[in-house]
């Protein structure tokens, strides 16, 4: 007799494994927002989320796996969120704003940028960030110029260039405005300005 499973009894063993480790990734992001990776032990993680330590290395393997993928997970949220945001922009500029404003310090992003950090050390766990990159690109891309299409806005960069540019510079000004303690505002502010010099002065 064949060992094959039915195709929906498969999916019945699977879809407990899928909520545990959403479970998980949703418990570590909390943590891991006020506390950082160093701050945080396993057994806190599997306490938050009503589950066994043993689970988080079942699922993830390590800490630094679960905090990478979490942290890519959150800033694909932002991103989302930031894009359905700026969809209701009347201009490019607005467009702008509205994007810069929830992405530039979004606890997602300042996770982002730390697990960025640990992939230097741990390649291991780089090809998780490389394609969240491709997601926030594509994603990114595929926002913008839907949104122009729909606005009839004329002039601009290519949507592509437009949203690696977007995420350059919001990695570089939270780098830097971060390590100098600029405020919020004035990360926004420079980021805005940035934005404006690369493109020109925008859309209509």
């Amino acid at each position: 007799m064949s060992n094959v499973r039915p195709l929906k009894a498969t999916r019945a063993v699977r879809e407990p494994g899928k909520r545990m480790r959403s479970r998980l990734l949703d418990a570590a992001v909390e943590l891991f927002k006020d506390q950082g990776l160093a701050g945080v032990a396993v057994a806190d993680i599997a306490a938050a989320a009503g589950a066994f330590p043993s689970q988080i290395t079942y699922y993830f393997r390590t800490k630094e796996a679960l905090f990478v993928e979490a942290a890519c997970r959150e800033v694909l949220y932002v991103a989302r969120q930031a894009e359905e945001e700026a969809a209701r922009a009347a201009t490019g500029p607005d467009y702008n704003r509205v994007l810069v404003e929830t992405v530039i310090g979004s606890p997602g992003l300042a996770l982002f940028i730390e697990a960025l950090s640990l992939t230097r050390r741990r390649q291991d766990l780089a090809p998780q960030v490389e394609r969240t990159f491709e997601r926030l690109h594509a994603q990114g891309d595929r926002a913008y110029a839907e949104t122009k299409a729909a606005r009839g806005w004329s002039g601009g960069d290519d949507p592509a260039v437009t949203a690696r540019r977007f995420w350059t510079l919001a990695l570089g000004v939270t780098l830097r405005d971060g390590a100098t303690g600029a405020t919020t505002q004035e990360a926004v502010d420079e980021m805005l300005a940035l934005l404006r010099l690369g493109s020109g002065g925008g859309e209509n």
